[in-house]
């Protein structure tokens, strides 16, 4: 899995590519734990994303929590497989997704 990482200033996008599963979600963990800090917006690009598991689902939802301390958090370009996922779990209402 690749994760691209573009922060500006206290605006922050993670760009992962591929899939985040069981074996790649500590990736993603660990670029946000790497990155977040002082960052008031956070977007998350699922354009290159595949696949999401229950443990993509988990960093998302840890990564949410931090961000209603200090700022903001969106999802873009999501797929209709990935956004079905949400829908299942309940999740849309969680995240903000453009």
């Amino acid at each position: 899995m690749e994760i691209a990482v573009n922060k500006n200033g206290t605006e922050l996008t993670l760009s992962p590519a591929g899939r985040i599963d069981t074996s790649t979600a500590p990736q993603v963990k660990e670029a946000v734990n790497k990155n977040i800090s002082g960052v008031t917006s956070l977007t998350f690009d699922f354009k290159k994303l595949n696949y999401l598991s229950s443990a993509g689902l988990r960093v998302l939802l840890s990564t949410q929590k931090i961000m209603n301390k200090q700022g903001d958090m969106k999802i873009i370009n999501i797929n209709e497989d990935i956004m079905e996922i949400f829908e299942m779990t309940g999740l849309c209402d969680v995240f903000h997704f453009e």
